[in-house]
């Protein structure tokens, strides 16, 4: 993988968070993470699919951008007009970073769950998340750990994500130069 960042002189990183408790047992919600569906875990509380990697990283590009998504933007789409899926949430904060002419050069999860057992799952998150901002999976990193019975999470009771991205300036070329130099 060649250093886009120093083809372009430099890169800006950010960091996001998220995290959920575990709905209750008798809830049928789904646990999604990274856009996949877990269908042997309970569900994240939460008004949407309370999909911890996602939000995290809609919350670091939100670093880059200085516009939130999560929060307003995202509670009027869920509550108002019934949309729950993260992805949504992701592709708006997504653009406004496209808005800057920046581009991902890579993103690194941290995870922190007592359940469900990552490791097994994470070359499929991985690729979901890689699919959805049109990365190649070696630009998308999961780490996990289970947090020792140290927290609540640690203990079980939800799922904690902290996600750091590094992004730089999209390169021009030269169509986009044209009609833009001075007469």
């Amino acid at each position: 993988m060649s250093n886009k960042s120093e083809q372009r002189g430099y890169s800006i990183q950010a960091i996001g968070q998220d995290s959920h408790r575990f709905v209750e047992t008798d809830d049928p919600k789904v646990l999604v993470l990274g856009g996949v569906e877990i269908k042997d875990c309970s569900g994240l509380a939460g008004n949407s699919d309370a999909d911890v990697l996602l939000h995290a990283l809609t919350n670091a590009i939100s670093g880059i951008t200085c516009k939130p998504i999560l929060g307003t933007i995202a509670d009027e789409l869920c509550l108002n007009h019934g949309i729950t899926d993260s992805q949504v949430y992701l592709e708006l904060a997504l653009a406004d970073l496209e808005d800057l002419n920046y581009e991902i050069l890579h993103i690194s999860f941290t995870v922190q769950a007592r359940r469900p057992k990552l490791l097994p799952l994470i070359p499929k998150i991985r690729e979901s998340i890689a699919q959805i901002t049109e990365l190649d999976s070696e630009q998308v990193m999961i780490t996990a750990t289970s947090g020792e019975g140290l927290t609540d999470v640690g203990r079980g009771e939800g799922i904690e994500a902290f996600c750091v991205i590094s992004v730089a300036p999209q390169q021009l070329n030269d169509n986009d130069l044209v009609g833009s130099k001075s007469e």
